[in-house]
């Protein structure tokens, strides 16, 4: 079987989607499906090229973006998928509001092949009222005919899918989460540290204004906050001037390779208020590590975390006084840590690809009887 992965992009920067595609895209290649990607090189030193090239383990085709750090539209891209999407048997697309999912949908309806496309958390309701006139007009000019016309849309997260089904009367979902890299055991903290951990893009969706605001509120010296990651430049100066000279609120930059395991190693908790969060990659990394987490409702992991007490599940407004008593209590904390590490056993990208092989096998079982019907009229 070869399958094709469209995605924007896969800096690493550019958050949750770009860090998941290339675990889930080896992990198919060991079930032994031909995996080839193609994507930009937006946030990356990679140029555009004619040929395939290795990128982390992977057949990875490259083009250049011409225009928008947002819509990305890369002609050399759409030009390729014309030309060689049929050579596929399956297109899986990540992501809905940019031009490669529109090029790869488009080239795919053209040429008879069955596409999927995961909307990563874009059409949940929240996300969609965000920039709503231009979403609204993408989503008439494009997107719907993108998702009514794919053979399946994969969902992340079952919260996910309800809300997003319910909001645009789609119907034809499948549910498969994303996996983590799961450990023989759960992390040991290191002696002497005690703080919080934010590890994720900077984004204001994030909420992480509140989540400084309250962590400042605490009556208490011993803990940091450590906010671990990278975002828009006005956003992250937000947040800045948000912490204001409070010296137990560090940013660190962007972390990746052991300066991140060291900080996951290390973390009392994870935080993650969201208000919006299709499923938050690195709630379950830390959760592989043995670290509970706390995040809002909106994240949606959020009733499955609270039923395995893998963590706390506390509403924005409630954040500070919910805060105070979580750092108080260090024998709950731990017994939600090991919690946090039996549920992320859950989870692995070795069953996030045999979901998504047999949906594959699925589509085409169902596409090959649809033409044989269709040959015996």
């Amino acid at each position: 079987m070869r399958v094709l992965h469209v995605i924007p992009s896969v800096s690493e920067r550019s958050g949750g989607p770009a860090m998941a595609i290339v675990p889930m895209c080896r992990a198919l290649q060991e079930l032994g499906i031909e995996v080839t990607l193609a994507t930009t090189g937006y946030g990356l030193t990679q140029k555009g090229t004619d040929c395939i090239v290795d990128y982390k383990g992977l057949a990875t085709r490259f083009f250049p973006v011409q225009l928008g750090d947002s819509f990305k539209y890369s002609r050399p891209l759409k030009d390729w998928l014309n030309k060689s999407v049929k050579a596929f048997d399956v297109v899986h697309i990540h992501a809905v509001f940019n031009h490669a999912s529109v090029a790869a949908a488009r080239a795919c309806r053209r040429s008879g092949v069955p596409y999927i496309v995961r909307p990563l958390g874009t059409l949940d309701p929240w996300s969609m009222k965000q920039k709503p006139l231009r979403k609204r007009l993408f989503w008439l000019l494009s997107a719907k005919t993108m998702l009514q016309r794919s053979a399946a849309v994969h969902y992340t997260a079952a919260a996910e899918k309800s809300a997003t089904e319910e909001y645009l009367g789609l119907n034809h979902g499948s549910v498969i989460p994303l996996g983590v890299e799961v450990n023989g055991s759960p992390a040991n903290q290191v002696p002497g540290q005690s703080y919080i951990l934010v590890l994720s893009r900077l984004h204001s969706k994030k909420n992480l204004e509140v989540l400084i605001d309250a962590f400042k509120s605490l009556k208490q010296n011993k803990w940091r906050l450590i906010i671990a990651g990278d975002g828009q430049p006005d956003y992250v100066a937000v947040l800045k001037q948000k912490a204001g000279d409070a010296e137990n609120i560090i940013f660190t930059g962007w972390v990746e390779g052991e300066q991140k395991e060291a900080l996951l190693r290390g973390a009392s908790l994870l935080a993650l208020p969201s208000r919006q969060e299709n499923f938050g990659l690195c709630v379950l990394e830390a959760m592989a590590h043995g670290v509970p987490v706390l995040v809002s409702p909106n994240v949606n992991l959020a009733a499955e975390i609270e039923a395995a007490e893998a963590g706390w599940v506390i509403d924005v407004g409630q954040l500070a006084q919910g805060l105070a008593l979580i750092l108080k209590e260090e024998e709950e904390r731990e017994r939600r840590g090991r919690a946090a590490y039996q549920f992320s056993q859950r989870y692995s990208w070795q069953r996030t690809a045999a979901e998504l092989a047999e949906l594959y096998r699925q589509i085409l079982s169902n596409r090959a009887l649809r033409n044989g019907s269709a040959t015996l009229h």
